[in-house]
């Protein structure tokens, strides 16, 4: 017997999106007011810092604050019964499906593509490369290099599935705003990530190309949490970058 999804088994910057709208509908953040600082969110609700802002982006989506670089997210206007923060997915949870998916699908090309098929594939990097500061170009070759990977894997399955989470990325709301955000904050493809599992696909090593497009993808996620930093989560990430440097 199946039952009703259940808040419960949501994400939880879901769950959080929601709590943070009934508070808003209670009082506890008026319009025009803004909503505590990320580090403050993240103590009061008990959660990551990383959650909290995925919960604010929900909101932003929805248009129930506004993110002011440097200065906080504020309420612009009541929720109505319309309201559904977090119904679409995330950047965050895309990329983590693709970092399960296309790794597997990069092993299979590893090991089943052509060298013309690999040659195309180190071509795309070439177009990221020389896309340089063009966001557009580079997005585009983006795509194609992991589509091509997708293709070399020769499974019909992965490639859709793939395809489909690309589409997703542009179709999501809150996940078009995150990379909307990461193209503002100057972040781009890189062009050595790529290299590193065309490399591995050269040498027709599973694991490699596996453990590459793992690594190229967390990276992704680690650009797209930076994108989203507030300037204090950005001013603690300059201190520890000074103190490691010593």
């Amino acid at each position: 017997m199946q039952h009703p999804a259940s808040p419960v088994h949501d994400r939880i910057y879901k769950h959080l999106a929601r709590r943070i709208l009934a508070e808003i509908i209670a009082g506890k953040y008026p319009v025009g007011s803004r909503l505590p600082a990320e580090r403050e969110l993240a103590i009061i609700y008990e959660v990551s810092r990383p959650t909290v802002r995925e919960a604010v982006i929900a909101l932003e989506v929805q248009g129930i604050v506004d993110v002011r670089i440097g200065s906080g997210a504020y309420v612009v206007r009541l929720p109505s019964e319309d309201d559904h923060p977090g119904s679409h997915l995330s950047a965050f949870e895309l990329t983590e499906a693709r970092a399960l998916i296309e790794a597997e699908a990069a092993a299979l090309a590893a090991t089943l593509a052509s060298d013309d098929e690999i040659e195309e594939i180190a071509a795309h990097v070439d177009a990221i490369a020389r896309a340089d500061r063009n966001a557009a170009g580079a997005e585009t070759a983006d795509r194609a290099f992991h589509l091509a990977i997708a293709r070399a894997a020769r499974n019909g399955a992965l490639l859709g599935a793939i395809t489909s989470l690309w589409d997703m990325r542009e179709t999501s709301a809150e996940a078009a705003l995150l990379h909307e955000k990461a193209r503002s904050a100057n972040i781009m493809p890189v062009v050595d990530e790529h290299s590193a599992v065309v490399s591995a696909l050269r040498a027709r090593d599973p694991e490699a190309a596996r453990a590459a497009m793992r690594g190229h993808l967390a990276s992704v996620l680690e650009a797209l949490l930076f994108a989203t930093e507030g300037e204090e989560g950005q001013e603690e990430r300059r201190t520890r970058l000074r103190t490691v440097a010593g």
